[in-house]
Order: C-alpha cells, then structure tokens, then sequence
C-alpha cells in the first residue's frame, strides 16, 4: 500500500531510524520508573468497540492509562461513517465517547495507521497490554461476473460516500437510471435504500454530505429492489435495533397480506418512488449493457431452501430471472482485513482467533467488537463483547499474566512516530475540526459539513 500523498519516507529510511524494541524501551523504562503502578494500555481503533473498551478499562481500575490509536484523522468510526445521516439519535453515544477521550488518563492519537506507521509488535513493547477494536473496514465481495462493470458499487463504499469517509469522497455514483438493485438484506441495505429514495429535503437537515446531497437532488432512482437469498424468516435487517424477531415477522406478514385501506391504497398508488423485498434470488451475473460499458441489469437465480434451524441453506433450482437496473450495490457483509504479520488472522471467517477476547497464542493481545466476532450485531452489541474484552483483561493484570515492569506507553510511540515522519491528531485537534464542520453547516442549518479532505485538515490544524 502506498503512503498517504501528505507524508512519504522511503523504506530505507524506515528502517535506519527504527531502533531495535528491546534497547528503545529499556532507554525509556529509566525514564518512566514513576509509571510502575499505572498499567498502559493500548487501544487500534476509535470506534464503538475501542471506545467502549477504553470506558470499561477506566472505570473499572483507577489508574489505568488508556491510548487510542486510529488510523482517520478523526474519531468514532462507523457511528461517524456507517451510522445514516437520518439517525441522528443513534449517534448521540459520541457525547458518552467524547467524555471518555477527555479523560486525563485517555489521550487520542489519529492519522495513525497501526501496521504501517508502527507495528503491532511495537505497541507490545511499549504497553502492558494491546486491544485490537480495527473493526472491518472491507466488504465482502460478490465473486461474480460483471461486478467490475462501471455502475457497481459496495455498499460499503455508498454509505462512506454519503457519509463522508475521505477514502469515498469522490466515488461519484452515477444515480440516473430508474432502478436500482441492493444485493443482501442487513441494515446496511435498507440504510441505503431509505437514502437512496428519501426526498432530498428530508435530508437537507441532516450531516449528510453536501456532495451526496446534491447527487441526490439529480437523482432518477425511481425503483429499488432489495434482494435476498433467502426468505423472510432469514433476513438479516433488525427493527430498531434490538426488538424481538417475532416482531419483525408480524410485521412482515400484515405489510405483505393485509390490504391496504382506502387512503393507504391511494397514497401507494400516487407515489413517485417504490422499493421491494425480492426473496430467494441469488446473484448470477451483472448485466452489461449493449456497448458493455456499464450495468444494465443482473441476473438472478431463483433459490430453495435446504436444511433446517442454522444449517438453513439456499440453493439453486435451476430457474433464472433477470432484472433491468443501472445500478448494483452489493450489500452482502463487511469483513475485516489482517492488520499486521504478527497477529494470527483467520482469513475464512475475517477475524482475529481469539478466546473470550484474548489473541489466540499472542499473551498481553486483545481483542474486541467486529474483528473478534465478526461483522455482526448493532452497537448495543458492540458495548456489551468489549465490556467482556475489557474485563478480561483487567482479570488477567490482576492475576499477573501481563508484564509487571514499567512500560513507557505513548511516549515512545510519539518518538517513534516522530522519527518516521508521522504526525498524530489528538483529540484536541479533533474538537477544532469539529468546531469547524458546526460553523459551516450552520449556515445551510446542518448540524455540520463535514470535512473530506485528509490534507484541509491538516492545513487547518496548521500542518
């Protein structure tokens, strides 16, 4: 992977300045011998799961020291990019994240990428223990012909474009056909089908971007399908997160068998814009169109079920249908990506191998939220595996498995990154490019505009 365009230093560089752990940190241990009672912890990532992680950690020992580490500039993860611009309220837990990296015994540390900037290894040396919270920031692909066509998307990639994660601020999805087809049925599908279909005013409002905003103005999405392999009983999305699955199914059953009154029917029939639920169809084939140079359709299986409770399966019958669309967007699961050579990774099932959070054959490495379970669950989910991380850990400093000597947590990691041209964002630089993103949406009445570009950022915090 190449370095970011804001700071480059050539490999021979790299490793000219980087000592070797076991003198650096023995340098820094003279230094820091006042620190022997305070365990330093070290936290990848600033999402829900390294957020609370930290929480937990910080009120469950008192003099526990907590740095986060994140490779953005800014914090919180997917409740800042995966979370919808029109569910403000789900993004209110950043107000419980903000008071925890004011903490004096938490600091911040973005534009830090772990695994590139320094190693895994490093931050072993440096802290008596390490928490992998990285997330799953891939998705996971179709496998099919066509998907490269121009006109396919990850959904993945969508929601950080309307979100504003820099990485998908130009991605410029082509919103001018009439339908679209959403391949999966999670969360994360219906986010983008609401979005995708939602009048523009309705989100003006909202911290959607500005460049989304105005893609969708223009939009002619007219139609949208929500595809699954599976039937109803097997959908993957939730109603408002955490109600029980009965719920859902009752809900599913009267939209589908009831008919809709006199005034229901009227409004359905005068509507501009439509979306369905098409069950047990499985993607074959992306369709180009007649100059093969973009989607113009895909090509769907029709499917059985097979097998009982969770050995429930879909296979083909045989039968194909194909569906007109000028826009794919594949919504069939994240998936997280190994984050350094040191740390076992389980490619099939995307996750670090872990036991109750602890790295399997790794000692004082930990790890908490999607990269330890997988990519499942709603935030609720996410605090309660991280509180278990979190406590785990704590049981293991207080039963002596982690290491007992003085460890000189951030400030040979500063140094480090100092020598290789890493400059980190703390989370009072964080709170004026917050500031700022407030003032300019202020004057469209945005709760903020947020800001894409990696290096305005950095020119605003006058690097």
């Amino acid at each position: 992977m190449a370095p970011r365009c804001w700071r480059w230093w050539p490999w021979s560089s790299w490793t000219r300045t980087r000592l070797p752990p076991s003198r650096s940190i023995q340098n820094f241990g003279q230094h820091f011998s006042t620190q022997e009672q305070t365990p330093q912890i070290c936290v990848v990532g600033s999402g829900p799961a390294g957020f609370y992680t930290a929480q937990h950690l910080l009120k469950h020992h008192s003099r526990a020291h907590v740095d986060i580490y994140e490779k953005q500039l800014v914090p919180f993860g997917l409740v800042r990019f995966g979370v919808a611009p029109d569910h403000p309220e789900v993004k209110n837990v950043i107000n419980t994240f903000t008071q925890t990296a004011r903490s004096d015994r938490c600091a911040f540390y973005g534009n830090v990428e772990v695994g590139r900037d320094v190693t895994v290894q490093e931050l072993r040396d440096a802290y008596h223990a390490v928490v992998l919270s990285y997330g799953a920031e891939d998705h996971q692909a179709l496998d099919i012909p066509g998907e490269e066509l121009p006109g396919v998307f990850s959904a993945r990639a969508f929601v950080g474009w309307y979100n504003g994660l820099p990485e998908n601020r130009e991605l410029a999805p082509d919103l001018s056909c009439d339908t679209a087809v959403i391949l999966g049925q999670g969360n994360v599908a219906l986010d983008v089908a609401r979005i995708l279909l939602t009048p523009p005013d309705h989100l003006e409002k909202t911290d959607i971007t500005e460049a989304a905003l105005g893609a969708l103005r223009q939009s002619r999405v007219k139609t949208v399908w929500i595809v699954g392999r599976r039937g109803p009983l097997q959908v993957a999305f939730t109603i408002k997160a955490a109600r029980p699955r009965k719920r859902l199914m009752e809900l599913l059953l009267r939209t589908a068998t009831e008919k809709p009154g006199v005034e229901e029917a009227a409004r359905r029939a005068s509507a501009s814009r439509a979306w369905g639920l098409r069950f047990f169809r499985s993607p074959q084939q992306v369709l180009p169109s007649p100059d093969g140079r973009r989607a113009a359709g895909i090509r769907l299986a029709v499917t059985r079920l097979e097998g009982i409770g969770e050995a429930t399966r879909a296979v083909p019958t045989g039968d194909v249908e194909d569906l007109p669309c000028g826009l794919v967007l594949s919504s069939i699961g994240y998936k997280s990506r190994p984050i350094d050579p040191s740390v076992p990774f389980d490619p099939k099932l995307g996750v670090v191998p872990n036991m109750e959070g602890r790295v399997v054959d790794v000692p004082g490495l930990y790890c908490s939220g999607w990269v330890k379970r997988g990519p499942t669950g709603v935030i609720t989910t996410t605090m309660t595996d991280s509180f278990l991380t979190g406590q785990i850990l704590l049981q293991d400093l207080k039963a002596g498995h982690l290491p007992s000597g003085p460890r000189p947590g951030s400030a040979f990691i500063k140094a480090l990154l100092d020598s290789r041209g890493v400059w980190p964002v703390s989370f009072s630089d964080w709170e004026k490019l917050d500031a700022e993103e407030v003032s300019r949406g202020q004057a469209s009445g945005k709760p903020r505009e947020k800001l894409l570009d990696p290096q305005e950022m950095l020119r605003l915090l006058g690097h």
